[in-house]
């Protein structure tokens, strides 16, 4: 079992500090893809499902039909709240 203050394996944090250049970086991405005919999708984000069944219990309809969950090649539960 992960533990839960413990970031998904591939995942990072953009903090304050960085966000910055992330916004820079996306602002250019966006038009340059917008010239071009694409537009901004938006995809769920995840955590380990233990810190969902943690906070509303695992029988409860939210985890169990709200919530969709899935179990990645190294056997860890991840969860996306936005089903």
């Amino acid at each position: 079992m992960a533990l839960i203050t413990k970031k998904p394996r591939g995942t990072e944090d953009v903090l304050p500090r960085d966000s910055y250049r992330w916004q820079f970086l996306e602002n250019i991405f966006r038009e340059e893809a917008a010239a071009y005919g694409y537009r901004e999708i938006r995809t769920p984000v995840f955590e380990y499902t233990e810190l969902f069944e943690r906070g509303v219990g695992d029988t409860t309809d939210v985890v169990q039909k709200e919530m969709y969950t899935f179990t990645t090649k190294g056997g860890d539960s991840l969860t996306s709240p936005y089903n």
